[in-house]
């Protein structure tokens, strides 16, 4: 039996063209799909209706699936993994919004020993913005019967400082928790390949956080 270049090598020895000529079937296809997008960050960034200006519609909408459910499985958390720092945050938030051309709010649901009760998208908006609806964010850690919220956003330019709005937002978030008794251990913003810890920074003290050691 003659083995492909992926059996063979596995996906780390395959460069982006090769690993998306697997997915394609089309290697001639894949290269066109790459130089169009620039790279494969681009690419992972790209809608459906751009994919299919190279690809056709079927063949779009099946590899956008494929980064769908990608993004999905790694941030899909196991049950009741437990988030007790910034970074832990990050493992299960960056994933989900990393790559995206437009800014969305997520917002992970914590019980009493900091175990995930839920992963939440609260909204999704443009490039530069997207809804903070803090009644929103608080109805639903009322309805997972959590004990502290932690929320994320990104930002599609790639720089992850939070902006006046967001320090502004996660105030009103903040002073919202705790009059329904609940705490607000972190609001992380992602950019490309980095993301700022607003508890870490300190943006947050005069929020209570209650991470083991913070």
């Amino acid at each position: 039996m003659t083995l492909t270049p992926y059996a063979r090598y596995g996906p780390d020895e395959l460069g982006s063209v090769e690993l998306l000529a697997v997915a394609l079937g089309d290697r001639a296809l894949a290269s066109e799909l790459l130089e169009q997008c620039g790279d494969a960050s681009s690419l992972l960034a790209a809608s459906p209706a751009t994919l299919a200006r190279t690809l056709g519609a079927t063949r779009a909408g099946r590899l956008h699936a494929s980064f769908a459910l990608a993004r999905r499985a790694l941030s899909e958390p196991p049950v009741r993994a437990r988030v007790t720092s910034a970074n832990d945050a990050a493992a299960w938030l960056v994933p989900r919004l990393t790559g995206l051309a437009h800014e969305e709010l997520h917002a992970l649901f914590l019980d009493r020993r900091c175990g995930i009760l839920a992963i939440r998208r609260m909204s999704q908006g443009s490039p530069d913005h997207t809804l903070f609806d803090v009644r929103h964010i608080l109805g639903e850690a009322v309805r997972a019967g959590a004990f502290a919220i932690l929320v994320g956003h990104n930002h599609p330019s790639g720089d992850p400082e939070p902006s006046c709005d967001d320090l502004l937002a996660t105030k009103r978030l903040a002073e919202g928790a705790a009059l329904l008794g609940l705490e607000l251990h972190d609001h992380l913003v992602v950019g490309a390949g980095r993301w700022v810890s607003m508890a870490t920074r300190g943006d947050l003290n005069r929020v209570p956080t209650r991470f083991p050691g913070a």
